[in-house]
């Protein structure tokens, strides 16, 4: 009988899939890019929610944190940082890291004391990455951000913020960084209407040919200039960063992470 419940389960749930991408594409085949994000593309077909590797056949996962533990995050997977926040503002403490009841919380207080860490695995050049993430109905001054990160100093200042949102709260952005600022042209965008309240999953895809991104299995940006391509080995970074503003309180937040997966 439990096997029984549990096949009918997951036929269930492959029905949810099949009609979560149906209605996101209105064809049963893969989906194309797409000019809004809506409250639809929420719609979970398992607890982990429509997944770029499992729609797109990625294969296994080969490095990452399933945050099944408690605690600090694993020091053998990531640097923590201890120091000043970003552009000097603030600090980011290991002590606004928390791992519990299977994910990772970065909180950000009202003095702008926060965190950000990076990974030590799949420090690689190309890659698929996909992070499971939300925030808190956050203070406008902390910025949620999910990035890759050169391993070494990039001499074009190469960044691939796969999910970013900055001062617009109702906005999640894509940004390709392949120059440094103030030599001109430095940085391919996208940007959708998404509330980071709820649990999105949020991927890049990147090899020669360019670089993908893809929000809960659906591509929303895709950048295929040989010129914009990432030359450096990469990883994982997360972070909540504070931007003050002078004269205005700060409102605590915090941001959610419950898996960070890489593939090849």
């Amino acid at each position: 009988m439990l096997l029984k419940l549990k096949l009918h389960a997951t036929a269930i749930a492959a029905t949810v899939l099949t009609l979560a991408v149906g209605h996101l594409t209105g064809r049963p085949a893969e989906p194309p890019q797409i000019p809004a994000l809506h409250a639809e593309l929420a719609v979970a077909a398992a607890p982990d929610g429509l997944q770029a590797a499992a729609l797109r056949g990625w294969g296994r996962v080969v490095a990452g944190d399933e945050f099944s533990y408690t605690g600090a995050p694993n020091p053998r997977k990531w640097k923590v940082y201890d120091g000043p926040g970003h552009a000097g503002q603030g600090i980011r403490s290991p002590k606004a890291w928390k791992v519990a009841n299977g994910v990772a919380t970065v909180s950000g207080n009202a003095s702008g004391t926060t965190g950000q860490m990076s990974a030590k695995f799949a420090r690689q050049k190309y890659g698929k990455w996909e992070v499971r993430m939300r925030t808190s109905v956050r203070d406008p001054k902390y910025h949620p951000v999910v990035i890759l990160w050169p391993n070494r100093t990039s001499p074009n200042c190469a960044e691939v913020n796969f999910a970013e949102s900055l001062g617009d709260t109702t906005l999640i952005k894509f940004n390709l960084h392949y120059a440094c600022p103030g030599r001109g042209p430095y940085q391919t965008q996208a940007a959708r209407k998404i509330d980071t309240t709820q649990w999105h999953n949020y991927a890049v895809k990147w090899n020669a040919a360019g670089i993908t991104g893809y929000i809960d299995g659906a591509v929303w940006f895709t950048d295929t200039n040989p010129a914009h391509v990432p030359k450096v080995g990469m990883h994982q970074t997360l972070q909540l960063d504070w931007f003050p503003t002078a004269g205005q309180p700060t409102k605590p937040s915090w941001m959610q992470v419950a898996w960070v997966r890489v593939y090849r």
